[in-house]
Formats: C-alpha cells, sequence, structure tokens
C-alpha cells in the first residue's frame, strides 16, 4: 500500500494475516495435484496483481490447471478466511500519526477491490483515513502489475499537488513491490518475512524488522508524541 506525506510518500500498511493465507491457500491447491510450494516461489508472486500471482504460480509448480482455474480454486478458499485479517503491528498507530499531522496518505494495493474488501472487513471505518485506494487487480488505469511502477506512479498522480516521485516513499514487505517503489523512483522501507535474504533486503532504502520499529523521523518526518511512544 502507498501513503504520501509532504516531501515524502510512504507505502505499504499490510494486513497481518494475509499473506499467511495466501500461502495455506496456494499449498492446499498445491497438494491437491502432488506438489509442494517452495519459498523461492513464493518470493516470485509475492505482491503480484491476482492474474499474474496465478500465472506464475501455475508455471513454476507445474499445475494442471489454467490461470483462472487456479485462481477460481483459491478464491473458495480465500474467501472463507480473509474476512479475519487483522492489520499489522503498528500500522494503524503509524497512519493516524501521520494523518493528525495532516501527512497525505493513500494505499496501493495489488488486491482487487472486491479482494480488497474482504480482507479490510473488520477495518472499513480504519481505512477511510486514507486519501484514496489503488487496487493493482482492477484498476483500468495499471496496465502492468509489480515488479512494474505502474501501480505507484498512479496512486501518486491521484493526489492533487501531484507529487514528484523522489519526494515519496513505500512501504513493502515483498521484493516485487521494493523493484516497484524504486523503479518509479521513490524511496522505499522494506518490512521483510523473517525468511527474507540479505540480498533482497539490502535493496530497499531502508528495512526495519517490525512496522512498530520505524521511526517516522528517519525520514523527515514528525516523530510520534511522547504519549504515543
Amino acid at each position: 500500500m502507498v501513503w504520501y506525506i509532504p516531501g515524502l510518500y510512504t507505502e505499504p500498511l499490510q494486513n497481518k494475516d494475509t499473506e499467511v493465507i495466501y500461502t495455506r491457500c496456494t499449498e492446499e491447491i498445491a497438494a491437491r495435484y502432488g506438489k509442494t510450494y517452495p519459498w523461492e516461489v513464493k518470493l516470485k508472486q509475492m505482491g503480484r496483481t491476482a492474474p499474474d500471482l496465478a500465472k506464475v504460480i501455475v508455471e513454476e509448480l507445474g499445475l494442471p490447471l489454467l490461470p483462472w482455474e487456479y485462481a477460481a480454486e483459491a478464491r473458495i478458499i480465500q474467501e472463507k478466511s480473509f474476512t479475519e485479517c487483522q492489520l499489522m503491528p503498528g500500522a494503524e498507530k503509524l497512519v493516524r500519526h501521520l494523518k493528525s499531522k495532516k501527512i497525505p496518505i493513500a494505499v496501493a494495493t495489488s488486491s482487487s477491490e472486491e479482494t480488497f474488501k474482504l480482507k479490510t472487513t473488520n477495518h472499513r471505518e480504519f481505512f477511510k483515513i486514507f486519501d484514496h485506494i489503488v487496487f493493482g487487480s482492477s484498476d483500468p488505469e495499471v496496465k502492468n502489475g509489480k515488479p512494474a511502477p505502474d501501480i505507484f506512479l498512479i496512486c501518486a498522480s491521484r493526489f492533487p499537488d501531484k507529487p514528484a516521485p523522489e519526494n515519496c516513499l513505500v512501504f513493502e514487505d515483498a521484493p516485487n513491490g521494493v523493484t516497484a517503489a524504486l523503479a518509479a523512483g521513490m524511496q522505499v522501507v522494506m518490512v521483510p518475512d523473517p525468511r527474507m535474504d540479505e540480498l533482497n533486503r539490502s535493496r530497499a532504502t531502508f528495512c526495519v524488522d517490525r512496522l512498530e520499529n520505524f521511526k517516522p523521523e528517519v525520514f523527515g518526518l514528525p516523530p510520534y508524541d511522547s504519549a504515543a511512544t
């Protein structure tokens, strides 16, 4: 996801459980066809739009399915779990802090609008805080998913002042997202999966193990008020 900051931008606020759900879903479908779902394949599909993700998984795992058939099977499994997603620890604190300091913020997600609504079922009011949301899998202006920079550039362009890419800060957890943000000319803070190797971590502008540990002042943003720390 992406947020804007007057001379700076920022991106993802992630739902804590979504990657776990995606993983379990893919493992279940892979097992039906006698396949396994290795970490190396997960790295390739993380952060991609739904159509791209399905294509990568089908091809990499050698599943006897067309991408749309995989997506249909996955959808059935995901719908049972997405409504229980929780916010990443530290996300709400950071978002509300930025909003209180009048820093424009937005979301850029590779999910479709329909899937995003499922994942944020219990957080509808919270997501009204954001200035706008770009849905990579269903927005007609997003021609290419991550690792292409389209979604971040489009998200930035929808702020009234249309900030330059170098004034944008993106938060990401996926290598494809980091690549997309850098290709867009933006800075990127990575909150990686603990299994992420050093090479993928090192490409980000800044890396933090937990969003809770991010210090806004590192990027020239207003620090948390002492009462909120």
